[in-house]
């Protein structure tokens, strides 16, 4: 027992280090990506209006990593399943957009194959010990 004894610590650590790892591994995939678009849209037939969506979509997929990742590190931390539960459904649209980044845009590069097979690894694994942790908090619960 931990804390004040009165309940387990179900937070889990996988999870927590799984956090940190796909923040940082996140923020080389934007700087990567970034860099390839430049690249595409110098040498490659890219159709501006595509460039454009491409870059937006990625800003947006910036800014549902970074939410998910907070409330997934804020739920862990703090055993809340509803917090855990908004980083899962979160994490949907996230990997709905690396889908895409994989298969759908204009030009995909093999490096952006790549980078995008790891980082649909990563949310797997989230995925699995996010539905863990939720499980373990809600049957956790003290009345």
């Amino acid at each position: 027992m931990a804390g004040s004894g009165k309940h387990p610590i179900m937070s889990s650590t996988p999870l927590q280090v799984l956090f940190y790892l796909n923040g940082w591994y996140f923020a080389a995939y934007f700087i990567a990506e970034s860099l390839m678009f430049v690249y595409k849209g110098f040498l490659l037939p890219y159709p501006p209006a595509n460039l454009t969506l491409d870059v937006v979509l990625l800003l947006l997929f910036v800014g549902l990593e970074s939410l998910r990742i907070f409330y997934g590190c804020k739920g862990n931390l703090t055993e809340r399943s509803l917090a855990m539960f908004v980083s899962l459904l979160i994490l949907v649209l996230c990997t709905v957009l690396s889908v895409y980044y994989l298969l759908l845009q204009t030009f995909v590069l093999r490096l952006e194959f790549i980078l995008n097979i790891v980082l649909l690894c990563f949310y797997a694994l989230e995925m699995l010990l996010g539905i863990l942790s939720i499980s373990a908090f809600s049957r956790s619960k003290v009345y």
